[in-house]
Formats: C-alpha cells, structure tokens, sequence
C-alpha cells in the first residue's frame, strides 16, 4: 500500500517539512503533486517525476526530480514551485492569522503532465501551512499615509 507523509503536517510556512512517499515498486515512476486554491479560489500546483529507490521509497530531500516544475534534489521544491493555473495570478495569503493554507500533496503512478490527472491517484494527504504562529498578536497600524501591521510575540 502506498502511503505519503508530510512531517510535520502544521507547520509555519517558512519551516521546511519532510515529504515521504512510502510502499512503492523499486524503480517505480511516480508523479508527486501538490496543490492548493487561495482564498480567491484560484488553483496553484506543482509537480515533480521521481523513480523510486530500491526500498521502493521517495524523499525529494534525498532523491533528485528528474523532470516538472524543477529537477534535481530541492527538499521544499513542491511548495517553492507553485504555479497558477489561470495566468497573471499570484499567491497571496490575506488573512495572515485566521487561517492556513491547505496544500494537498498527491502520489500518481507513471508520469502526469495534465492539469486535471487522469492516471491513478495512489496516495494523498494534507500539509497545513500557517503565517503567524499560535498566540501571536496583530495589530494594524494607521499613521498619517503609513499602513501596516505589527506582529508581536505571545
């Protein structure tokens, strides 16, 4: 059975987190995608080809993309990489701190090049990525034509 893991699955969005993709043929060509929509609903997604080890297992932290949105060994590589679906969009998360990004990350057998997938999901899961860490503070601040926010510390 093919299982893919995010460690940790909450995390802030400028730590870096483990993907693993477990139970694989040895040599096995896989597609790994992720994938979120924004808060406007516009869909963002990477993707990357990899050929399993010999345990049958993929670490993009270990193992290099031969191909997609990047090649090569890039740990974060699938969350770096995102792409808009329609052009002339960009990722922006507007509410900082009152909720997370939800990237859904896929394994799919063979090699996937279709924004909508065709071939077989083997696994998927789900990495919350959050802005503002727990018990962190905002407060706006207006002063003369200076807009911003303040962060602070629990």
């Amino acid at each position: 059975m093919v299982e893919v893991t995010v460690t940790p699955q909450s995390s802030l969005a400028d730590r870096p987190v483990q993907i693993r993709v477990r139970g694989l043929s040895p040599s096995q060509l896989v597609t790994l995608r992720a994938w979120l929509k924004d808060e406007k609903g516009d869909c963002f997604q990477s993707r990357a080809f990899f050929r399993a080890d010999a345990a049958g297992e993929v670490d993009p932290g270990v193992h290099a993309a031969l191909g997609g949105n990047y090649s090569g060994v890039w740990p974060m590589g699938l969350f770096w990489f995102l792409q808009p679906d329609s052009p002339f969009r960009r990722l922006v998360k507007r509410d900082v701190a009152g909720s997370p990004f939800r990237v859904r990350l896929e394994v799919l057998d063979g090699l996937s090049l279709g924004t909508e997938p065709k071939e077989e999901l083997l696994a998927s899961c789900e990495a919350e990525r959050w802005y503002v860490g727990p018990g962190v503070q905002r407060v706006p601040i207006r002063e003369g034509r200076v807009r911003g926010a303040l962060f602070l510390p629990p």
